[in-house]
């Protein structure tokens, strides 16, 4: 696997590192703390949790491309503009003339709590509407890894086709990356669990939550989430503080603990630990370093406000995923860690310049 962006192929069709398939909304985020009702104004920002994926992957230098749909309004130009900032591919996303772009507001309170609200406004949207004709198949497929979320098999009857033809095992499909993704509020019906095993049960790489998992199938304990998924070549069962714990096809199973981070908001944070280890995967990385940059990739997205942190320097990375256990296991990590980071690699490189002009 290489990430050396986006590679041409002779049917005209580009192959990038990851795909990612799955809505994206426009987010409110208040001004001030307080209900809904009280907030004076909100900021706009970015919601989705494979886009999310997709602009941490390139931000660290992998060729991504995002596929949906979006409505042909303001809000499907803001998306569109600011995930491609990020250096994300989004020519294959298509623009619905009949269906609104999703959007939605929440409060400041910790949105891992009860103490929260969030108001979506997502019913009928563009994104809703994606199916297995009016996507870009060829785009989806062109992928060392295809990332997806059982979000996306929520949203409707054809988004769930859709995700079915994507994880139907056939010959030449790309790694199939799934993150469960639970949201109880989507699924019209008691057969959301059993729809989102079926799903992970068709995928290469799986991410799910204990707690995920003990909500959804009645699962207690990470080794009884892989009996529940023997298919996966590799299931990675997020433990929150703890850690995480990766199950391989071979019984291989390897944990890595939680990093100690100074949390501004819990949002964004499981994406950025997907992307972390797809980026580590895509370079060929032992499990153990994939799993420790999930969580510094984590760590960048709940030292900020919003749903995406700025990633650190790869280097940098790279050297805090090779600390020895006891350095790793002491290491705390707060807001602005990544400009500091990114400012000592700068300083770093131009002092080795000067000594090797």
């Amino acid at each position: 696997m290489t990430t050396d962006g986006l590679t041409h192929l002779p049917d005209g069709v580009d192959i990038a590192d990851v795909v990612t398939l799955g809505e994206s909304m426009v987010a409110f985020l208040p001004s001030h703390p307080g209900r809904l009702a009280d907030v004076p104004s909100f900021d706009r920002a970015i919601g989705g949790a494979e886009s999310n994926v997709a602009c941490v992957l390139a931000a660290l230098g992998h060729s991504a491309r995002w596929v949906s749909r979006v409505g042909a309004d303001g809000f499907g130009d803001h998306l569109v503009e600011t995930i491609g900032a990020y250096g994300v591919d989004v020519t294959s996303v298509r623009r619905d003339p009949a269906r609104p772009t999703g959007v939605y507001f929440r409060t400041a309170s910790d949105r891992a709590t009860d103490d929260h609200e969030v108001a979506y406004y997502r019913a009928g949207s563009a994104a809703s509407a994606m199916a297995v004709d009016s996507v870009d198949l060829d785009a989806l497929r062109a992928g060392r890894i295809l990332h997806l979320s059982g979000i996306t098999a929520a949203l409707s009857e054809e988004c769930l086709g859709l995700m079915r033809e994507l994880t139907a095992s056939r010959p030449g499909r790309p790694i199939v990356s799934f993150d469960v993704n639970h949201r109880p509020g989507l699924w019209r019906e008691a057969d959301g669990p059993r729809v989102l095993l079926e799903l992970a049960r068709g995928a290469d790489i799986v991410f799910v939550g204990d707690d995920e998992a003990r909500e959804v199938w009645g699962l207690h304990g990470a080794r009884a989430v892989r009996e529940a998924l023997p298919e996966p070549e590799i299931v990675v069962v997020k433990q929150g503080a703890e850690g995480a714990t990766v199950f391989e096809q071979d019984g291989t199973v390897t944990s890595v603990p939680a990093l100690h981070v100074d949390v501004v908001a819990p949002v964004g944070a499981g994406d950025a630990f997907a992307a972390g280890f797809l980026s580590a995967t895509l370079r060929g990385l032992p499990v153990r370093d994939r799993l420790r940059h999930g969580h510094l990739m984590a760590a960048a997205a709940l030292t900020v406000p919003g749903d995406l942190g700025a990633p650190p320097a790869r280097s940098h990375a790279d050297r805090l995923a090779a600390l020895d256990d006891d350095a790793w296991g002491t290491l705390r990590l707060g807001p602005g860690w990544t400009d500091a980071v990114t400012e000592d690699v700068h300083e770093t490189e131009a002092k080795e310049e000067v000594r090797n002009p």
